[in-house]
């Protein structure tokens, strides 16, 4: 478990207190929960983040990608992290949640892309884990895939869309992003994907600490919430009112179909003013962490 990110209180060791465990989405790492771990632990709270295979100090960065870069190398470098696969991510986690269960209850959080893993870990134990949430992330049931969501009218919107990718060879199996391209169209589209109401420098800090390949199994992975395992673990969907790549059009599909797909648990939904990347006050994902942790006690 050396690739976690740790944020303690000592009050934090009492008895029967839940730890959280944060998963990211695609093309980040630990570091991007930071802010959320730090206000966590300064209320007294434990959290992880995990650094998903092939992420955080396991990435790779390609040469091309380095300065000077090589455009038409990058377009055809290859990449370790094509290797990677769903069940690879599902299996570190489950790893780390069956440590830290050791301790207390587990809340299970993803973002974005880390949705599907989520559900994957939740469908494999789901006995180890007090409450999932989603914080406007992926999460398949009806709809097989991040693909099959990503092809419904409610997508149709998504800014993703037109955040330019670097046209990699299918056979390369890696969607691959220059963060560090200097066109200003690519900024324009990468700060409405991500974060329209942040100031241009803050968006240029986040795009550097961001990694330009993930596996492209990962978003054609079958990822089904299953009713039997998945579906009886309490869940709660943080619903970004203001998120451009995954519009909430598309949210509200997901927590319908997940409702339907589990009546007797369903969503427990919570509506935040924040973009894709969360809300801008770390204090408001304290407070509705919190909330949840009140329920696993």
């Amino acid at each position: 478990m050396s690739n976690l990110t740790e944020s303690t209180q000592s009050d934090a060791r009492r008895p029967g207190a839940p730890t959280f465990v944060l998963v990211h989405g695609a093309g980040s790492n630990s570091y991007g929960w930071s802010p959320v771990l730090h206000e966590l632990g300064m209320r007294g709270h434990r959290a992880v983040a995990v650094d998903l295979p092939g992420h955080g100090t396991g990435a790779y960065f390609p040469l091309s990608y380095q300065t000077p870069q090589d455009p038409e190398r990058l377009r055809t470098e290859p990449s370790p992290i094509s290797a990677v696969t769903l069940a690879d991510f599902a299996a570190h986690v489950v790893g780390v949640v069956r440590a830290v269960h050791r301790n207390g209850p587990v809340i299970l959080v993803g973002q974005s892309l880390g949705g599907v893993t989520v559900n994957a870990v939740a469908n494999q134990v789901p006995e180890l884990i007090s409450h999932l949430v989603y914080a406007s992330a992926f999460c398949p049931t009806r709809h097989a895939s991040v693909a099959e969501l990503m092809a419904t009218p409610e997508a149709a919107t998504s800014a993703l869309f037109r955040l330019s990718a670097v046209q990699t060879p299918p056979e390369l199996g890696v969607n691959r992003v220059n963060w560090r391209s200097a066109d200003p169209a690519f900024f324009a589209a990468a700060k409405e994907a991500l974060g329209s109401d942040l100031p241009d420098a803050e968006v240029r800090a986040l795009l550097n600490t961001l990694e330009p390949d993930e596996s492209a199994a990962i978003g054609a992975a079958g990822a089904r919430g299953l009713p039997q395992a998945w579906g009886r673990v309490p869940r709660t969907f943080l619903r970004f009112t203001e998120d451009r790549s995954i519009p909430p059009a598309l949210q509200d599909l997901m927590i319908r179909e997940a409702d339907a797909t589990a009546p007797r648990n369903r969503f427990r939904v919570r509506s935040l003013a924040a973009p894709h990347i969360g809300p801008r006050d770390v204090a408001a994902w304290g407070d509705e962490l919190e909330l949840v942790a009140r329920t696993c006690h």
